[in-house]
């Protein structure tokens, strides 16, 4: 049998991930989604299992200790990690496996996982971040701010990741993550279908434009694929996105 694909999905926080990953396994019953662990607080919502597996202190760090996670990392007080024996199951009995994951999460995963597919979602500027972060009401004004700074500095470096996705219209965006993932499965290093772009040899970039802070996305400089989702001029390429 063959071996099954491992997707990541990457955000900043309040970006929509979690949303996006459920409509996703909505349409895509052949993937399986491996929940997080974390010593975190369940946010309004989740459910234990589904979304993450929330344990104690002392539960995570016994799992870490005996090497039961493929990654674990700090991020704001709380620890999270990605239980091993979850995601190599799966893969081995054939499925494609979703992870949702940090930016530290991935990067070290990608270490791990070097084949996977890895894909980034922006929000369509940091000020719509800001305001999404606020109605989440989950987070006191330090925390905004700590999400917010982290957000710029992750935003920066793209370099890890495989595909961008600017997370404008929820419907959309999920359409292009379906796009990614079936695309994907048809065959390996193939042309991403339409609407989207993978980088070849280059990899994406992402910088801010306008008094909004609108996020724009740049193909990688070298050997890009190019579809609709890149309005392409001679000499730049941008995402076309707004």
């Amino acid at each position: 049998m063959k071996r099954g694909l491992l997707f990541v999905i990457t955000a900043p926080s309040g970006c929509g991930k979690g949303t996006l990953r459920r409509a996703l396994l909505k349409e895509q019953t052949d993937i399986r989604f491996c929940p997080s662990i974390t010593t975190r607080e369940p946010r309004p919502g989740e459910v234990n299992g589904i979304d993450y597996i929330f344990v104690s202190m002392s539960e995570f760090l016994k799992k870490r200790d005996k090497g039961e996670l493929a990654e674990w990392a700090e991020v704001y007080g709380n620890y999270y990690g990605t239980p091993r024996e979850n995601v190599e199951r799966a893969l081995d009995e054939g499925y494609s496996v979703m992870l949702e994951k940090d930016v530290q999460g991935s990067r070290t995963l990608r270490q791990v996982y070097p084949d996977g597919i890895f894909i980034f979602i922006l929000p369509p500027s940091l000020d719509e971040l800001r305001r999404r972060i606020e109605s989440r009401g989950t987070e006191n004004e330090t925390e905004k701010h700590m999400r917010l700074d982290s957000a710029r500095k992750e935003i920066a470096d793209l370099r890890d990741f495989d595909y961008v996705i600017i997370n404008t219209d929820v419907e959309r965006a999920k359409d292009r993550l379906v796009a990614i993932t079936t695309g994907e499965k048809i065959a390996s290093g193939i042309s991403p279908c339409q609407d989207q772009r993978r980088s070849v040899n280059g990899k994406p970039s992402v910088e801010e434009i306008g008094e909004n802070d609108r996020l724009q996305v740049h193909p990688g400089d070298c050997g890009c694929q190019t579809s609709k989702a890149d309005s392409v001029k001679k000499g730049k390429q941008s995402s076309g996105y707004s």
